[in-house]
């Protein structure tokens, strides 16, 4: 959250009032009557939009469209494709294992949060453009380049985090908190669709249907034969960042200047993460929370990172297809951040989190039972024997559409989960050290990403087969809702 540089805190658990364009905003409950009125100021709106923009580099880079080309075509091989990118993963989270706590402590020191994630915004925005360069068969940047970039935008994507995070609290006040992060969650999923969408009209499907509202070429010259379609994604997610993110540099607002200088804040940041981490001793239920988030959070993750890849080779799904299941599952995924905040507001975040993880997790079981050929363990399917479902150019058996429907079960869980995560977090930590807490926040979730990328690519080359290289994702979540259930606190608040 934002704005905590010591007895300031306390102003923080009443929402802000800065006279900027308030907006009320007023989830139905399931008998139709609104909860109080939330009104989210201009920043809080502000606050909520730089992670719309933002969150497209995961969808169309690191999930549907840039890393499977990037591991198939490119690296030239999906399995040794697979495997670079776990690498990739396992690199940045170690990296983010010291900075991140390091970060959040020495901001609660200097103060000012927005400088840093302008810096940091600045860096990301070319860096992700010029993956634009990464050409098939080596001849615009190397393998080992474009490792670089990512490892170096994930890095940077994940300081963001520990920043934006920080910013919550000042931007939308306690109240208003579940409200904004909801928002912030759908907005991501939302413009992600936008540019799916558009990639899929403007690049994807010309030359490939004859349908009046499709080009008959793709846009602005592109050439598949040189897959600048894929490549494209880099500067449209550029563009739309950094233009998009503006506003919260505008009108969020920052913490107060403290006089202390970055040197010496950074020094008594590592003192103050030292105290943090020996005060997890008098803060149980936050320690508990944040191991556990950690475990969850790996098999989320996890399942996001390698859910195309799985889909792609259990469906036998093309690039049409892929495009296709990531709007619509980028659709499911809007209405995630409302579910989160609802379920915040009724049944409070702590509530929240276990019913989300639980959902996720039996989705998760439900997507190992199906293939091309079976539906959910028990039934053989043989899709030459059944006439298709219906004329349209993809998803047209029975498994498809019921493999579709999981993935908008786990897109929903997973989003609503992220949104009530954070959330939970800023009710267990103390108020005067929420930015530290956030650093170890991200850690939990970065920090051992590389693990369950581990477990897939260990379970999968024993097994030789993408269910079973699936399952250790399940033991995550179960271990991590178990963890839940020791969390005390994080109730629904009147």
């Amino acid at each position: 959250m934002t704005e905590i540089p010591g007895a300031e805190a306390a102003a923080l658990s009443q929402p802000m009032a800065d006279g900027l364009d308030p907006v009320a905003v007023a989830p139905a409950d399931a008998a139709g009557a609104a909860f109080p009125k939330i009104r989210l100021s201009r920043g809080a709106i502000s606050w909520a939009l730089y992670q719309g923009v933002r969150d497209p580099f995961v969808i169309l880079i690191s999930i549907y469209i840039f890393a499977p080309y990037f591991a198939t075509t490119v690296v030239g091989d999906p399995v040794r494709g697979q495997a670079l990118i776990a690498n990739i993963g396992m690199i940045y989270g170690l990296m983010v294992a010291v900075i991140g706590p390091v970060l959040g402590s020495s901001i609660d020191q200097f103060g000012h949060r927005k400088p840093l994630l302008l810096g940091v915004t600045t860096l990301m925005v070319p860096l992700i453009a010029a993956l634009w360069w990464a050409k098939p068969e080596g001849a615009g940047l190397s393998v080992t380049a474009i490792s670089l970039i990512l490892i170096a935008v994930n890095l940077l994507f994940v300081l963001t985090e520990v920043l934006h995070n920080s910013l919550l609290t000042g931007a939308a006040g306690r109240r208003g908190a579940p409200a904004a992060s909801g928002l912030a969650l759908s907005l991501g999923n939302a413009v992600s669709v936008l540019m799916l969408v558009f990639v899929l009209w403007a690049f994807a499907l010309p030359g490939h249907v004859d349908w009046g509202v499709i080009p008959k070429a793709p846009l602005f010259g592109l050439d598949p034969a040189q897959h600048e379609p894929d490549r494209i994604v880099g500067p449209l997610v550029a563009a739309a960042f950094a233009v998009g993110c503006m506003p919260l540099f505008l009108f969020t607002p920052d913490a107060r200047a403290t006089g202390v200088g970055l040197i010496t804040g950074l020094r008594r940041g590592v003192v103050a993460l030292g105290a943090t981490l020996r005060g997890l001793k008098g803060q149980r239920d936050a320690a508990t929370y944040l191991i556990s988030r950690m475990l969850f959070n790996d098999g989320m993750t996890a399942l996001l990172l390698f859910g195309g890849i799985y889909a792609a080779g259990v469906m036998r799904w093309g690039v049409l297809e892929m495009l296709a299941y990531g709007i619509s599952l980028s659709v499911f995924a809007v209405g995630g951040g409302f579910v989160g905040a609802w379920l915040d507001n009724h049944l409070g975040p702590k509530r929240a989190v276990q019913i989300e993880i639980f959902g996720v997790l039996v989705c998760l079981l439900a997507m190992l039972g199906m293939g091309r050929e079976q539906i959910l363990y028990l039934w053989a399917y043989d899709p030459a024997a059944h006439a298709p479902l219906w004329n349209g150019p993809m998803f047209r058996t029975a498994p498809e559409l019921i493999y579709l429907a999981i993935g908008f079960g786990v897109a929903t869980f997973v989003t609503a989960s992220y949104a009530s995560s954070r959330v939970l977090l800023a009710r267990l930590a103390p108020p005067d050290q929420l930015a530290s807490f956030f650093g170890l926040y991200a850690v939990s979730g970065t920090v051992t990403v590389w693990l369950g990328s581990f477990l897939v690519k260990t379970a999968t080359n024993l097994t030789h087969s993408q269910q079973a290289g699936f399952a250790p994702i399940a033991g995550l979540l179960l271990v991590g809702l178990i963890g839940m259930a020791l969390v005390k606190g994080g109730g629904r608040e009147a």
